[in-house]
């Protein structure tokens, strides 16, 4: 069994990787992407930022037809731009990984319950 959640993740791809699920996720279930992310790996060349953003209309057309992802218009769009950020942000010499873990002062947040719900 891979442990994931719950888990710091550092790794720049990795991240990406989260992030582009996570933009397919909105307003669906988690359950719903992690089934399709197989196909998500496949659609969108294993998650990788360069050739992403360099997707022209034939092929956004294509992954639109696409049955093994979300085909939603925004959310492929989304997947773009977000690629172009990444490579943007790396260009200037930050990792996507310190970018993001900057927000949390660089650690994971530990919640300690009280009482079960």
């Amino acid at each position: 069994m891979i442990r994931e959640w719950g888990v710091p993740l550092y790794d720049d791809r990795s991240l990406f990787e989260r992030l582009l699920l996570e933009g397919a996720q909105a307003g669906l279930s988690w359950a719903t992407i992690l089934k399709k992310r197989e196909n998500y790996r496949r659609a969108f060349d294993a998650f990788d930022p360069a050739r992403i953003a360099c997707y022209d209309d034939e092929k956004v057309a294509a992954l639109l037809t696409d049955p093994g992802i979300v085909r939603n218009r925004a959310k492929v769009a989304a997947a773009i731009n977000n690629a172009k950020a990444y490579l943007a942000l790396t260009a200037g010499g930050q990792s996507f990984s310190d970018f993001l873990w900057h927000f949390v002062d660089d650690l994971p947040t530990q919640n300690q319950w009280t009482a079960s719900l």
